[in-house]
């Protein structure tokens, strides 16, 4: 599969198609009118159809949408002098610390995945539906609405905008809580930390969400929506098992021993006609210490039954649970990244800190199960080390606008 990925990604670099006309040439500054650049003024409120920004936008956090279609886009955007970190829908980290000096700007291009619940309907009389099946809270996440968010934040001067329809190899995810585009702090999670970890090459669509299992992801159109986006050439990252092993779910568990390797191997098999690659990736450890200051296992069934299917079925695996294990217990209890402020009692979750180091952790395993990924991984996640993970005064990672202590559905 290797080999399959790396001809893939080489054909879709080459192809070179000729490129599309931009949707939006945006001017936040006044600059680039001669050149056919739309003027958005301080303050101008996005309206239907429009560009502007959003509610609580303002001057260290610019909240800036654009009506586009569902798609893939390539974003360019113009610096001027500051200090910027870029966030694109629900919070998914784009581009850490942009710094423009006086008297240079500077140009940076990241890849953006926009969808709706929209599904094609099915034939008549066959099963199935026209919509992914949200509930009320995920309904209103910017991850689903007809526009691309933008988030300016730090000491953002923004120049111009441009999004263009692009087509890129995409590594597409799918997963719960751990993995999903967490819509507010101080909860964040790998997924959304992943897009700033690679280059404009390579696109990430993150459609996991809090709460999912292997079959609700099923039953809820997830994978139908994911699948219909997914080209060949394309990876699927699949990371399950904090709510599969909840037997107090009944109509959503999945027992380590039967049904979870069953419908991982049905997860593989619906990417490998597609010409997707598959990638298992072990779900991250909880933050469990025992009083030997080694973590506990809470997932170990699971963890076992995801190795034993990759081996099997010849597809590529990434270790996050061994690297979290690693990453935890360097760090020991008392630095341990918490995203609550619940005095400890949720150990499953991350903040900010601590879903870029097990982004890197998953970054850096990339590179290495498949190297045509490795060329557009930055190199500090290519050489990440998970037992010496940097402390947390080493990743400034600015907040987003809107906040909410509220804990994410589910594990």
């Amino acid at each position: 599969m290797k080999a399959f990925a790396l001809i893939a990604l080489a054909a879709a670099m080459s192809a070179a198609p000729a490129p599309a006309e931009p949707l939006w040439r945006l001017s936040l500054d006044g600059s680039g009118a001669k050149q056919g650049f739309v003027p958005v003024p301080a303050g101008q409120p996005y309206r239907a159809g429009g560009a502007g920004y959003e509610p609580g936008s303002r001057a260290d956090a610019l909240l800036l949408s654009a009506a586009v279609p569902e798609g893939l886009y390539r974003v360019t955007v113009t610096f001027g002098v500051g200090h910027t970190t870029v966030k694109a829908e629900s919070r998914r980290l784009m581009l850490l610390d942009v710094t423009a000096r006086p008297g240079r700007s500077v140009t940076r291009s990241f890849l953006v995945a926009v969808r709706t619940p929209a599904l094609t309907p099915p034939p008549l009389n066959a099963p199935g539906g026209d919509h992914v099946r949200l509930g009320a809270a995920e309904a209103k996440v910017p991850d689903w609405d007809d526009r691309l968010t933008l988030e300016f934040l730090g000491q953002p001067r923004v120049k111009t905008v441009t999004i263009e329809p692009a087509t890129a190899p995409t590594l597409f995810l799918a997963g719960d809580s751990t993995v999903t585009d967490q819509p507010s702090e101080p909860a964040a999670s790998w997924g959304q930390m992943l897009p700033a970890l690679l280059d404009d090459k390579v696109a990430v669509a993150n459609h996991a969400w809090s709460g999912e299992t292997m079959k609700s992801f099923l039953s809820g159109l997830r994978l139908d929506k994911l699948l219909s986006q997914a080209k060949a050439g394309d990876w699927l990252l699949i990371q399950f098992g904090h709510n599969d092993q909840k037997a107090q779910w009944p109509q959503t568990y999945v027992d380590p021993v039967h049904t979870y390797p069953a419908y991982l191997k049905a997860y593989i098999a619906e990417a490998q006609r597609r010409g997707i690659t598959p990638v298992l990736v072990t779900p991250p450890e909880r933050r469990n210490f025992g009083a030997d200051g080694k973590l506990v296992g809470t997932l170990d069934e699971y963890v076992a039954a995801m190795r034993k299917v990759a081996a099997e079925e010849h597809v590529a695996l990434v270790d996050l649970n061994a690297a979290s294990r690693a990453i935890y217990e360097a760090l020991g209890p008392a630095r341990s990244p918490l995203a609550f402020n619940d005095g400890g009692r949720d150990r499953t979750h991350n903040d900010n800190y601590g879903a870029w180091l097990l982004a890197n952790a998953v970054a850096e395993q990339l590179a290495k199960v498949d190297p045509s990924l490795a060329a557009h991984i930055a190199p500090g996640a290519v050489h990440f080390d998970p037992a010496k993970p940097p402390l947390p005064e080493q990743v400034r990672i600015p907040e987003s606008v809107a906040r909410s202590s509220a804990r994410p559905a589910g594990n």
